[in-house]
């Protein structure tokens, strides 16, 4: 079981929030968006990035709004991956590169 990020989760968290959010927003990953998620008792850091990075690649740097992306990834995180456009290609979220903070995703 894995309450850990990967560093290069921990580099996109920096990328789109503010250094007064990143803590909170490594702690929901950490605790609401890991091993607790169906299907992934067994997940380590590195094999949950591509549901972590959707949920990230959704929220627009917006607290709330990855809250809501949680409560997808728990109900079926297929869903998030398709939202985030990483469902058809295992490695799509691997060349995902999040805008600096303040900026909304295209």
């Amino acid at each position: 079981m894995s309450s850990r990020l990967s560093q290069e989760t921990e580099r996109k968290i920096a990328a789109l929030f503010p250094p007064g959010l990143r803590a909170e927003v490594s702690e929901l990953l950490k605790i609401q968006c890991g091993n607790n998620l169906p299907f992934c008792d067994n997940y380590d850091e590195f094999q949950l990035e591509r549901i972590r990075f959707s949920a990230l690649k959704l929220i627009a740097g917006n607290i709330d709004k990855l809250k809501d992306a949680i409560k997808l990834a728990k109900t079926d995180w297929r869903d998030l991956l398709v939202a985030a456009g990483f469902a058809d290609d295992i490695t799509a979220h691997k060349r995902w590169i999040p805008p600096p903070s303040g900026l909304t995703p295209a």
